[in-house]
């Protein structure tokens, strides 16, 4: 049974969700550019202290999702759609994917797609092989899969579950705070989900400032590397600030013509330069690694995904687990009301294995494609990219290009790249931050679309300011520690809200009927 929506004006008007969270996040701007250093210490010590008392709940939980989502799609549930029992998808399947791809996290195709498995390659994880040979880069493809494979995708594939069915079969507004109704009935709609939508919207905030710091020092890498123009905060402040002019226009035209084209423009520029990397690179290296590296991810997933300080190397894991899973926590939220929007109609069964193994097998074969090479390039003796990453970790990609033919070109390309993954990204933030401070609405108001896009850039400055990569990455891990509780109960109350609502295959019900306007949407906003 449907419950009934909340009705259009009032979703249309911010609540304080929006100025709470507003306040919240220009103070640690203000912060970040007032005093930068005060900032950077206190983000330390937190980071310091929830990763040495409460990192082991960050492998848990995400490895407790996969579990939860492998059980789903096996189930008898995985046949019920997302929406009406007769809906079919808004989107075709290519575009969906595109869409999942590159506005999700197609910027860390190209800021780790090189750079983290050659570190791997130069520091392997844990002490689990010698630096600098064979055995070492299988090891690195393999931590390099699990850091942007199943376990971020699960993370998110959860959240987008919940929330496409929050809204499509229970007709509840797009809030966090909404998938909290089988749980706490009623008080959703008072200070609790208040609160519980201000920490979703400050986590989807601070994940997408480091996307777009990440996103900002690969650009400034690329013009580097092509045109001489220096590495330093200027650049890269100037490179944010012309780029949120671009995502917030974007976000204004509404997905189907806005972050739909980009992401497709995206998909196929990625696809060409994949398939130059792989024919002109060492293709029958790259395919040898990849069938070692991703037998061994596949094998040990559970041992890797219980590894802790323990037996393990607490600063890699502040570096590189610990941050990733944290960055995928944060940007659970945005990336959740997004999917849902994109994938109505879509079976359960199908939205898990679409989103869990599609971007899966994507990112991994990129990987390989790009951090072989370098791999393949620095074991012969051939190149030092794995030195000029532990100097700027921005050049590593860029270094990698320049080993093979037409390096020019295919930098160029890269930065556009670059650029149209960072506007689509970041246009879909805005969209679901807008969305998440306007009552859930699906066309928030286009100044509030405006704000969001002008605070996302003014805090990814600040934080850039204040100490670079370092404190973007602490803000993440920090941020994302109390949304690692809402994320539990966000799967709590998503399977209570499954089992209540299932009816036995011997006795169909027809589904009631939604509203005329939101039978088949065909724009996000």
């Amino acid at each position: 049974m449907s419950e009934p929506p909340t009705a259009p004006s009032d979703q249309r008007r911010p609540g304080p969700v929006l100025y709470v969270s507003l306040a919240l996040a220009l103070a640690i701007a203000v912060w970040g550019a007032a005093a930068g250093d005060s900032l950077s210490r206190v983000g330390s010590a937190a980071l310091d202290g929830i990763t040495r008392g409460f990192g082991w709940a960050y492998l848990l939980v995400s490895l407790g999702f996969l579990a939860f989502l492998a059980f789903l799609a096996c189930s008898r549930y995985g046949s019920l759609r997302l929406g009406r029992d007769d809906e079919r998808p808004a989107f075709r399947r290519v575009t969906w994917y595109a869409m999942i791809l590159s506005a999700v996290m197609g910027i860390g195709l190209i800021s780790y797609g090189v750079t983290e498995p050659i570190s791997h390659l130069a520091e392997p994880p844990h002490g689990l092989a010698q630096p600098m040979t064979p055995g070492s880069a299988v090891t690195a493809m393999q931590f390099s899969f699990f850091d942007w494979g199943l376990h971020a995708w699960g993370i998110f594939a959860v959240v987008g579950l919940a929330m496409s069915w929050s809204m499509f079969r229970r007709g509840r507004p797009g809030l966090v705070s909404a998938l909290f109704r089988p749980l706490l009935g009623k008080r959703v709609d008072g200070v609790a989900g208040g609160a519980i939508d201000v920490f979703a919207v400050l986590a989807t905030l601070f994940g997408t400032t480091t996307s777009l710091g990440l996103g900002a020092l690969q650009i400034n890498g690329g013009f580097t590397a092509l045109f001489g123009i220096p590495t330093s905060r200027p650049v890269q402040f100037a490179i944010i600030a012309a780029i949120t002019l671009l995502f917030t226009a974007s976000a204004l035209t509404g997905v189907a013509r806005g972050i739909r084209f980009l992401s497709e423009t995206s998909m196929g520029l990625g696809a060409l330069l994949f398939v130059f990397v792989l024919v002109v690179g060492p293709t029958i290296y790259l395919v040898d690694l990849y069938v070692q590296s991703i037998g061994r991810y596949v094998s040990e997933l559970v041992s890797t995904s219980l590894i802790t300080p323990a037996n393990g190397d607490l600063d890699f894991m502040q570096s590189w687990t610990y941050f990733m899973l944290a960055w995928w926590l944060s940007w659970a939220a945005f990336v959740g009301v997004f999917l849902a929007r994109i994938s109505r109609g879509r079976t359960i069964r199908e939205f898990v294995v679409g989103v869990l193994l599609v971007p899966s097998v994507v990112f991994s074969l990129w990987f390989t494609a790009f951090g072989g090479t370098a791999i393949h390039s620095d074991l012969i003796g051939s190149t030092k990219i794995a030195v000029a990453a532990a100097g700027d970790e921005n050049s590593a990609f860029f270094a990698t290009l320049q080993s093979l033919p037409l390096s020019t070109v295919t930098s160029l390309v890269t930065i556009v790249l670059v650029v149209l993954f960072f506007v689509s990204g970041a246009d879909a933030n805005t969209f679901v931050l807008s969305m998440l401070t306007s009552r859930g609405t699906e066309n928030p108001p286009s100044w509030i679309l405006a704000l969001w896009g002008a605070v996302t850039g003014a805090a990814a400055i600040a934080l850039l300011a204040a100490g670079g990569l370092d404190s973007l990455q602490q803000m993440v891990i920090v941020s994302s520690a109390p949304f690692l509780l809402i994320l539990i109960g966000v799967a709590v109350g998503f399977w209570k809200d499954l089992t209540t609502e299932f009816v036995p295959r011997q006795v169909p019900v027809p589904a009631e009927p939604e509203p005329a306007e939101e039978r088949t949407p065909q724009t996000l906003h």
